[in-house]
């Protein structure tokens, strides 16, 4: 029962979050949207007992890729002041009791004993997200593709200094 209430709250985060991405008028807002995203996949991960994976979904999409996302947001020029009234009536107080009831929720189940994080290993489940497996895979079956997506990412940063360096806005301030 604990799993259904933990996947219906983490899957409500998602959809909530991809339709910030869609339709955020404001771009780090849209980008907010995104990591609030990123973290839910990587909970559904932890739950599936892919605990690499929601580490790597953690460190390097939620992390590092929407740093990134964030720096080039704010170098294209997204300063524009914000209205910081509150518009809402209220608002910090529900989101403090919300925080509280997720607390008491998860003490609840943390303490009742019926609820596990990480089901016990059997000898019929196979591991879905361990370094040996992930790395097995990807040292064999998966090596092409992984190198091609290296050289796609090298090519592509590469192609991004290009463009920061010597794009219109170089040149514009070269001719003044």
């Amino acid at each position: 029962m604990i799993e259904l209430i933990l996947f219906i709250i983490v899957a409500a985060v998602a959809i909530f979050g991809a339709l910030t991405v869609v339709f955020a008028r404001n771009p780090v807002y849209g980008a907010m949207g995104l990591m609030m995203t990123l973290f839910s996949l990587a909970v559904f991960y932890v739950v599936h007992l892919a605990h690499l994976v929601a580490a790597v979904q953690v460190i390097v999409y939620a992390g590092a890729v929407m740093t990134l996302f964030l720096f080039v947001i704010m170098m294209i020029g997204v300063d524009r002041d914000e209205d910081n009234t509150e518009k809402l009536p209220m608002q910090r107080q529900f989101v403090g009791a919300l925080g509280l009831v997720i607390v008491l929720v998860a003490g609840i189940a943390a303490v009742g004993g019926r609820f596990d994080w990480v089901r016990p290993a059997a000898s019929t489940v196979e591991a879905n997200g361990t370094v040996q497996e992930v790395g097995k895979l990807l040292f064999t079956e998966w090596i092409l593709p992984f190198e091609a997506t290296s050289l796609l990412l090298i090519i592509a940063a590469a192609g991004a200094i290009a463009l920061a360096y010597f794009g219109p806005r170089r040149r514009d301030r070269e001719d003044a």
